[in-house]
Order: C-alpha cells, then structure tokens, then sequence
C-alpha cells in the first residue's frame, strides 16, 4: 500500500494525521480512546482525532 500525507495537526509526526492511499481509502492518525463504551468488531478499532484535523483536509482541498 501507498500512503500520502494529506494534512496534519504538527510537523513532527507524533499527532493526529490524515493519510490518503492508493486503495481510494484513507488512514487517521489519532490517539485510542478506553472509555467510549461502544461495541467494536475484533479486527476494527477506533481513533479520535481533533475536529479540526478535517476542517483543515478541507479549506486545503484536500479531501
């Protein structure tokens, strides 16, 4: 798989990030959340991300 960096919270690669690969999909970057009482399938997981992570994807365009 290929992975593009679309947009970032921080250049030095430790916070949340938007990634776009060559499968038409994209990847998230963001901490694992403990206390989110959902019931999630074994091979999925969750990921939070600040908000405006995806505000910036899109006045940049890029989504």
């Amino acid at each position: 798989m290929k992975v593009r960096k679309l947009v970032t919270t921080c250049e030095n690669g430790d916070c949340p990030t938007l990634y776009a690969t060559d499968r038409g999909t994209l990847l998230v970057q963001g901490e694992v959340p403990a206390d989110h009482g959902l019931q999630i399938p074994g091979h999925e997981n969750l990921v939070e991300i600040p908000i405006e992570l995806i505000r910036k994807a899109i006045r940049d365009q890029l989504i």
